[in-house]
């Protein structure tokens, strides 16, 4: 299969040509939201904690605002405005989870700002919520971030961040295979 690849993207030939290997390629993944960083298997679910769904990390907010955590694109809006799929330019594909059992309250406490289709920049306001809302009616609010594409495209996830985090700074790099 890979041999395939090299030929569609004409790497076979190059390195037959004595030029240096590509190199994998990192994609920085900025802090969607402001708060506490957590690994997933602290998070009070299994399907998010034995990471069925895919690997990540999670974030407790301290405020209501979702942003980009990188360039690219809205892949899927939820009706219930609880998650959002959002693809890199690279191909990297998260969903940013908010809070648990948070689809039973039907959109209520949430407001997006984006649709599907839509092209977005790291730090673009794509959701606000009613924090203490949520608190009051799902289980949680933390809110999983989950790599969903990574055993298909990504080589390795690494979340570089530990502790309190601002929404737009650094909190994990995914190498594309």
């Amino acid at each position: 299969m890979f041999n395939k690849l090299k030929k569609m993207f004409g790497l076979e030939e190059e390195q037959q040509q004595g030029s240096a290997p590509v190199a994998t390629k990192d994609v920085v993944i900025k802090a969607p939201l402001t708060g506490e960083i957590h690994p997933l298997s602290e998070v009070p679910d299994p399907v998010f904690a034995e990471k069925m769904m895919g690997d990540g990390f999670a974030i407790t907010p301290s405020e209501g605002v979702v942003v980009a955590p990188f360039d690219g694109e809205i892949v899927q809006v939820f009706h219930t405005k609880h998650a959002i799929g959002i693809r890199s330019n690279e191909g990297v594909e998260i969903l940013i989870h908010v809070g648990l059992e948070t689809v039973k309250l039907n959109g209520e406490g949430f407001d997006a700002h984006i649709t599907e289709g839509q092209k977005v920049n790291a730090g673009d306001h794509l959701l606000t919520f009613n924090i203490d809302y949520i608190k009051e009616n799902a289980k949680s609010t933390i809110t999983p971030v989950i790599f969903t594409n990574g055993g298909d495209a990504l080589e390795n996830i690494k979340v570089t961040a530990t502790g309190s985090i601002q929404r737009g700074s650094d909190a994990a790099v995914a190498t594309l295979k």
